[in-house]
């Protein structure tokens, strides 16, 4: 093993260690991130909640006799693990560098595999995961649910255990900070102690995009507001335009502007571009006078919207969207207006990565059991739930890529935040209704009442999936790890109106958000009468590029009439003034 100080056989200065001459830097860049600490300590004195500590308080898990088991068998898993480092450690062994380590984007640093020190680190720890996991997969005497949040439990504590989160045992962190002087570790303090005021990890500059200025842009007007929405009305991009226009409900758990990022990725401005009239609802982000809202107040919102908009343009339907969540409750929307005779007023249906049937909704469901929702009663305890709670679970599912590879490149490297306006969307969270949240939760997520007909009522009406004759085309990510696309094939068996399914590459939002300028991954159609899922991908036809094109034609071919774009297919020059210019107040509203 190499000496950390010197290169003996050559004399050269090792260049993990600062030289003399940096030592009254680095005193300087010590007493500067003391006085940081220190003033946020003092900034966040009056801010502090003590009983918030108890929220998080990990006796009554541990009391679990399935904890403890799993613990009993973690202790045994790291004790030989130790063991087997120190015999490495002393045994010095030859080191093969391993070619597979760059394949990890936590080891692509040359000393993760040259030298001998790091090597030793990256690869017991490889071990040392690994036993980790197959202890949990291992066990017995606990059910298959019970395995699935220690299997959960145990991948998110070995991402959190590698080596590269320390900068003690991450060369790259190492060499940035001798060749800053420390000035790249004082940089990410700033940062970490900046995100712990926010109480929010994060992705890119909060201060690098406006909405309505360089982010959400598309030309439009807001028509109509509720004390739940906001109706957009977006600039016609054609001459002509098809007579049935398009309502889009976004998801309310985050901003609608994933659809409308910039020009360039702008599904809405490209939907325009094919000659649509679009209308876009912007969900109120949820505040204490939202405590009683619940299920009923989104699907009355989207009949709301649906309606004002036949009314405004003198048609007798709409084409629909409805994107995650937003897609479930237009199903229960459509049920309800089948039940009660009303289905005409929608022509056709477009489900983004969305749910009825969450049997197979993935590691979200492990967040659904009493303890969890105990927590979000008492984290909701002003009627609302905060964003900053989801979007932490949110990105829990992909703990190594939204928050270790952020805490590495932001606090330990202090690198500066790249201007990507995904990340900026995925961090302007929204507060959710309290009570609405734990009904989605418990009925859907939890006891997946949806899919048993007459279970579950909306605005007085027993709803049953299969009573949806309306045509409908259902998009699934095939990497969605927020809606499984297993998940979301299940819709294909609910329904029972012409139904169309395709596959898109990747995965919950760059499987939709995907322009056909972009040339990038690439969607699967098929056989729509599959029975299941692998069965369709089996005689699946895959096309390069964007699924848009394709949804496009399957519009165009349940109604091509076109009418002039004039009167009140210009925002604000028909029935309904113009109340502001988009994107509207409630997009902006924390």
């Amino acid at each position: 093993m190499t000496d950390m100080g010197e290169d003996k056989s050559s004399g050269a200065a090792n260049p993990f260690m600062p030289s003399p001459d940096d030592v009254q830097h680095w005193t300087s860049v010590m007493g500067r991130a003391q006085q940081m600490m220190l003033d946020y300590v003092l900034g966040q004195a009056n801010q502090r909640n003590s009983a918030a500590a108890n929220l998080f308080d990990p006796a009554s898990w541990l009391q679990n006799p399935t904890t403890q088991l799993w613990a009993e068998q973690s202790t045994k898993m790291w004790e030989q693990g130790a063991a087997f480092w120190a015999s490495l450690a002393t045994l010095q062994p030859s080191l093969t560098p391993d070619a597979d380590a760059r394949q990890d984007k936590r080891f692509a640093d040359p000393d993760w595999t040259t030298n001998p020190v790091f090597a030793l680190i990256r690869q017991t720890y490889g071990l040392l995961a690994e036993q980790l996991l197959a202890t949990t997969r291992n066990m017995q005497g606990i059910d298959e649910q019970a395995r699935a949040k220690l299997e959960f439990a145990a991948k998110n504590m070995a991402e959190a255990l590698s080596p590269s989160n320390l900068a003690i045992t991450n060369p790259e962190v190492i060499k940035r900070a001798v060749e800053t002087r420390g000035e790249s570790l004082l940089k990410g303090l700033g940062h970490m102690l900046s995100d712990l005021s926010r109480g929010q990890l994060s992705h890119v500059d909060p201060d690098a995009f406006e909405v309505g200025v360089n982010i959400a842009t598309t030309p439009g007007k807001v028509i109509h507001e509720t004390d739940l929405y906001q109706l957009i009305q977006y600039d016609p991009a054609t001459k002509d335009v098809f007579a049935v226009p398009l309502v889009i409900f976004p998801p309310w758990i985050n901003r609608f502007y994933i659809l409308d990022l910039n020009p360039q990725k702008s599904f809405v401005k490209w939907a325009t571009e094919q000659g649509l009239t679009v209308f876009m609802v912007s969900w109120k982000s949820a505040d204490a006078s939202m405590s009683e809202i619940v299920w009923d107040d989104y699907v009355s919102a989207q009949v709301d919207a649906i309606d004002t908009v036949r009314d405004l343009l003198d048609v007798p339907h709409v084409h629909t969207i409805g994107y995650c969540v937003a897609g479930t409750t237009l199903a229960a929307t459509l049920a309800m207006l089948a039940a009660r005779g009303e289905a005409d007023g929608v022509k056709s249906a477009t489900f983004l990565t969305a749910q009825v049937d969450f049997e197979l909704a993935g590691d979200l469901k492990l967040f659904v059991d009493d303890a969890y929702l105990a927590l979000l009663q008492q984290l909701s305890a002003p009627g609302y739930l905060d964003g900053r709670y989801m979007a932490a679970t949110f990105n829990s599912l992909r703990g190594r890529d939204l928050i270790w590879n952020y805490v590495v490149n932001n606090y330990l490297l202090g690198n500066d935040y790249p201007p990507f306006d995904l990340l900026y969307w995925n961090g302007d969270t929204t507060n959710l209704p309290a009570k609405w949240h734990r009904q989605y939760l418990t009925e859907l997520y939890r006891d997946n009442r949806m899919v048993i007909p007459n279970s579950l009522s909306v605005c007085g009406t027993p709803i049953d999936l299969r009573k949806i004759a309306t045509p409908a085309y259902i998009q699934a990510g095939r990497e969605d790890h927020i809606a499984p696309a297993a998940s979301v094939w299940r819709m294909m068996h609910h329904l029972s109106g012409p139904r169309t399914f395709l596959l898109a590459g990747s995965g919950h939002i760059a499987g939709v958000v995907n322009p056909p300028a972009a040339g990038k991954y690439q969607y699967w159609t098929g056989d729509n009468d599959a029975v299941t899922l692998d069965d369709f991908i089996a005689g699946a036809t895959e096309t390069k590029g964007s699924w848009w094109p394709h949804w496009a034609g399957w519009i165009a071919a349940q109604d091509d009439k076109k009418v002039p774009a004039k009167g009140a297919r210009i925002p604000g020059k028909g029935r309904r003034k113009a109340i502001e210019d988009a994107p509207g107040r409630y997009v902006k509203q924390r």
